[in-house]
Parts: C-alpha cells; sequence; structure tokens
C-alpha cells in the first residue's frame, strides 16, 4: 500500500457537530406536534393527581408504582410481583404496536410522542421565545459576548432548568403520594432520596432536551437503527418527489417552468428540519417523520403559484407514480394477529386472576422425617396472599393423601381452620403434614385454602415424600 503523502489531511471518521437552529414554520404538521405536545405534557404533569378509591387503608393515587409495598396500581388494576406477566405481556403489546404503527405509517411515534422530541420541542419553542427565530438566534450565539446575550442566554437556560425539574418532579410522583410530595416541598421536608433522583432526573432532561437534541435520535436511540426492517414500499413516510422537482434551481417572478423542476432550492425544508437533515437526498435514519420540511414546502408553493405535496407523507409506490399506498398487506395483517392475541391473553390474564394465591415450597433438607409412631412427616412453607384491601381468615386442607394430620407453626401454633392474613398482604406459614407411609416414593397432593368470609379458594400443587 503505498504511503500517504505528507500533504494529504487524515481522514475523520467523526466530524464535529453543527449546532441546528430550526425555523419556525406554520402548517398542519406543525398544528399537529402542537397538538401532541399539549396532550401528552398534560397526561404526564396531571395523572399523578388524580385520585381513585381503592378502599380503607389502599393508596387513592389512580397511577402509582409502590416500590415501598411492591405494588403496581393503573385505576382499578392492581398488580403484585407475582403477576409480573402481566407487565410483560402490556410490554410486549406495546412493542408490537409500535411495530405496526411504523409499518403503516413510519417514524410518527418519532416525529410525535417520543418524549425527546415532545421536550426538545418545547425547549426550542422557549429558546425561540426568548431569543428570536433562527437567524436572530445563530447571531446571538455566534456573536461577541454582550449584555443582550447576556441577559437572554440566562433567562433561556433558567427557564429550561425550571421545565427540566416540573418534570423530574412529576416523574417522581409516579412513586410517591402526589399531594404528599408536593406538601413536603413546601414544608422543605423532603427525603435525601427523593431530592437525589430529581437533581439527577433534572439534569438529565436539561442536557438531552437543551443539547444533545437530535444527537440522541441519530446516535442513541436503538429505534433509528432498526426501524427500516419494519419499512416496505407501502409505508408512508415522508419523501421529495424527484420526478416533479428536478432539475432543481432558483427562480424568479414570470420565469418559465418549461424544462426545469419545481424545486426552488430555497433550502427552506432544511432549514425547519429538528435534525438538519435534507430530505431531497433521500429516505434517511436521521429523519424522525414529522413533516415540518412539508408544511415549509407547501408554504413555499403557495407563494409561486404551484400545486401542493413536491414533499409530502406517501409511500415509494406513491412518489414512483406507481400505485398508492396498500394498508391491508401481509406485513400489517401478520402484526394484527399479534397484536390480537397479546391483548387477548392480557385480558384473560387480567379476567382471570385471583384476589386469593397460594404458593408452597417442600423443604429441601431433610425431604421428609420418619416420627416415633412409624408414620411419615413432610415439612413445607407456605405463604397465603391476600390481594384484597380487608382482612380475611381462611382454612386450609390437603386432598389427595390418606388422613393426612396438618400441623402449623408460624409466630406460635395456628389452626388449620383459622389462618389470619392482613389486607393486602402476604402470611408466611411452616405447614408440616404426617401421614402413614404412602405406596407410592413421592405422592401429587393438593393444598386447598378457603376464604371463610368469601368462599373464595385457592389451589397449589406438591408432593408428600414417603421414602
Amino acid at each position: 500500500m503505498p504511503m500517504a503523502q505528507a500533504n494529504e489531511s487524515p481522514i475523520k471518521l467523526y466530524s464535529k457537530r453543527e449546532k441546528i437552529y430550526p425555523k419556525r414554520v406554520s402548517g398542519r404538521y406543525r398544528n399537529l406536534k402542537w397538538i401532541a405536545m399539549i396532550i401528552t405534557l398534560s397526561v404526564y404533569y396531571v395523572v399523578p393527581f388524580i385520585r381513585w378509591d381503592r378502599g380503607t387503608g389502599a393508596p387513592d393515587q389512580a397511577v402509582l408504582i409502590d416500590l415501598t409495598r411492591a405494588r403496581a396500581y393503573w385505576f382499578f388494576i392492581e398488580i403484585w410481583p407475582q403477576e409480573v406477566y402481566i407487565l410483560t405481556g402490556i410490554l410486549i403489546f406495546a412493542a408490537v404496536t409500535l411495530f405496526f404503527v411504523t409499518s403503516l405509517f413510519g417514524r410518527v411515534w418519532c416525529g410525535y410522542f417520543c418524549p425527546q422530541t415532545v421536550w426538545t420541542d418545547l425547549f426550542i419553542w422557549v429558546e425561540r421565545l426568548v431569543q428570536g427565530d433562527r437567524i436572530k438566534r445563530k447571531k446571538l450565539t455566534e456573536g461577541p459576548l454582550t449584555f443582550e446575550k447576556l441577559w437572554k442566554k440566562a433567562l433561556t437556560h433558567l427557564i429550561w432548568i425550571a421545565i427540566a425539574w416540573c418534570t423530574a418532579g412529576s416523574f417522581v410522583l409516579y412513586f410517591n403520594d402526589a399531594p404528599t410530595l408536593v406538601r413536603s416541598f413546601l414544608e422543605f421536608n423532603v427525603s435525601p432520596t427523593v431530592l437525589t433522583f430529581i437533581a439527577g432526573l433534572t439534569f438529565s432532561t436539561y442536557l438531552m432536551a437543551g443539547f444533545a437534541r437530535e444527537q440522541v435520535c441519530i446516535y442513541m436511540c436503538p429505534y433509528a437503527r432498526f426501524q427500516s426492517a419494519m419499512f416496505d414500499k407501502d409505508t408512508l413516510i415522508i419523501g421529495y418527489d424527484f420526478v416533479r422537482g428536478e432539475p432543481r434551481g432558483h427562480h424568479k417572478k414570470n420565469d418559465t417552468w418549461e424544462g426545469r423542476g419545481h424545486c426552488i432550492d430555497c433550502t427552506a425544508c432544511v432549514q425547519v428540519c429538528p435534525t438538519g437533515i435534507d430530505i431531497r437526498k433521500g429516505l434517511q435514519m436521521d429523519c424522525i417523520a414529522c413533516g415540518l420540511c412539508v408544511d415549509a414546502c407547501d408554504n413555499v408553493m403557495d407563494k409561486i403559484g404551484l400545486p401542493r405535496g413536491l414533499i409530502r407523507y406517501d409511500s415509494e409506490k406513491g412518489l414512483a407514480k406507481e400505485q398508492k399506498a396498500k394498508l391491508l398487506r401481509p406485513r400489517t395483517i401478520y402484526y394484527a394477529i399479534i397484536l390480537s392475541a397479546v391483548g387477548m391473553l392480557i385480558l384473560y390474564g387480567l379476567g382471570t386472576r385471583t384476589l386469593t394465591e397460594i404458593h408452597v415450597m417442600h423443604d429441601r433438607n431433610p425431604v421428609y422425617v420418619r416420627l416415633s409412631d412409624g408414620k411419615i412427616r413432610n415439612g413445607y412453607e407456605v405463604k397465603i396472599l391476600n390481594k384484597t384491601h380487608q382482612d380475611r381468615h381462611y382454612s386450609l386442607s390437603v386432598s389427595d393423601l390418606e388422613n393426612p394430620e396438618i400441623q402449623i407453626k408460624g409466630a406460635g401454633d395456628f389452626s388449620p381452620l383459622d389462618l389470619f392474613v392482613s389486607a393486602d398482604s402476604v402470611a408466611d406459614y411452616r405447614v408440616f403434614i404426617s401421614a402413614e407411609p404412602q405406596k407410592n416414593d413421592r405422592n401429587s397432593i393438593i393444598f386447598r385454602i378457603e376464604d371463610l368470609g368469601s368462599n373464595i379458594t385457592a389451589k397449589r400443587k406438591s408432593i408428600f415424600v414417603s421414602r
């Protein structure tokens, strides 16, 4: 391999970031982004304060992740750690929904509902409100340090920090009773743990939405890397009509359009893009499908008297003038089937979940004990889950075993006919079962508990070891 010449510049594997100053634009997609921002931020900030009556002794916050009691509450649904399969199903359902929507409409999640997009949009709005639109912000940043620059930059960052603090505080409210925590802040009586979490989340929000911005979408987000696997030629994307737009060139009033495209190379589409790409170069990984370039181009087309849609939401087939996009196709059918199956499994799990559960673990050492009267005794750890918000009494019995004798120990001796379990808690008992030696070495038995107040029963299979 020949040696590089001395005057050759080294190869750059990573170019320095050029700060992006998105220009203000108006149009239908910008209006949709405003609506999406208002709705998502309102839901995020308001939901922790919604109340939901669950009875005496239970938290009345509608949406709450109670780490202390190891519970997750979502309105009428209460999920225990033993029901992690429901959370797993919900996460799978959300992921498949994202894939399904992406196969139909491209990266609309990224452009309208992703938290990084929503908060970055909010921060840019604040920056524009204080410092002005694109040209003014750019001149202010690149210009010398003046009193105007100092106070405008300072005010912008103070508002950013205030928004980031509110964002972090609202996130913590999902893990604590919201009114109580707000009252603690007003009384300056907040735990160091809560303050540490809020400080960390405030800094991360301030950093991600104020500085990292599009870098998160381009370099940090994994979704941008594999979303193309969900695209096909019928997926709706943001695209530039090459046939209509080329050859491009500047346009003067009263000039003929004969022999030239409709793109006047004004770069309005580039100036409004929050990731700084040129959509005229084709679909790119950096595109978040926000549609702002469509609004910018449509506004220019209106001014020069040409039809809208030079840049538009369309499929590859539509942009190539082949045919319109098909929503119903094998890919979307597969996703719909998976969504339906997962959704039905979640509903089945929620519909069949019981308010009482029993878990049984056989002793490992010793596996069994032979008593002086010749009987065999097995030991078990039995846990009874009372998922209701009232104290309960249960009876315990064992079936599929001849003449069993049940002895229960805990904080004292208990009768198997009356086992007490506090509301919304788990009771742990040591259970010893004695019986005559059985024919088989291992015999399947069933533990059964019955709620004495409501006749609700629960069963759990175990074994009785004879030899």
